[in-house]
């Protein structure tokens, strides 16, 4: 299989609808007019397993645990986890905070390696780090498929992500749109968007 660059993951994303016009509210609050929904790419086994292995030659250090912190992630941190011949675990937001369920461990001196689809604000992944830490963990780095961060990221870790998509975001008070009166995209008429993509 030959290895993936940037044109080639741009086209895949584009191919299978995951670049979507609209007036979205993203996981962080903010407003977006493009929503991008990996799902629909990560949905064909061998596509998500070819991102995944692209995403996990980006840390060449040995990895104990894959952690993804939201749905929208656990196939690709399941395939990266599979690259890396470690475990995959996530988490769930529990009384407002990420927290492990289901008998998820995170051992102490255990390294780990955070993996999201799309990454905007960065503040999901803070919490994670801070979570996996908490536990004893080191957090080798963060991976992305998408980095639609359009500002520096405030992470004291390395961040590799596949591409960079920078998107305008906005703060509902500053949004055009709602200036506008453009209603919100609603997702729930779509069944493949579900909940908005990671902060």
């Amino acid at each position: 299989m030959t290895a993936m660059n940037k044109m080639d993951l741009l086209g895949l994303l584009q191919e299978h609808g995951a670049v979507v016009s609209g007036h979205f509210q993203l996981a962080s609050g903010l407003h977006s007019p493009v929503y991008l929904q990996t799902a629909l790419v990560l949905q064909y086994p061998y596509v998500a397993q070819r991102i995944a292995k692209a995403l996990a030659a980006k840390f060449m250090q040995s990895i104990d645990v894959v952690i993804a912190p939201n749905v929208a992630s656990v196939v690709l941190a399941q395939e990266v986890a599979r690259a890396k011949k470690c475990r995959a675990i996530f988490t769930e937001r529990m009384s407002g905070m990420m927290a492990l369920r289901r008998d998820f461990r995170i051992e102490r001196g255990e390294r780990a390696l955070i993996v999201e689809d799309v990454i905007t604000t960065g503040r999901l992944t803070a919490e994670i780090v801070f979570l996996a830490q908490a536990y004893g963990a080191k957090v080798v780095g963060v991976g992305a498929v998408v980095d639609r961060s359009v500002s520096r990221l405030s992470l004291s870790i390395p961040v590799r992500t596949l591409i960079s998509y920078p998107l305008q975001v906005f703060s509902p008070d500053s949004c055009p749109q709602c200036k506008d009166g453009v209603a919100l995209t609603d997702a729930s008429r779509n069944p493949a968007m579900g909940a908005a993509e990671g902060e």
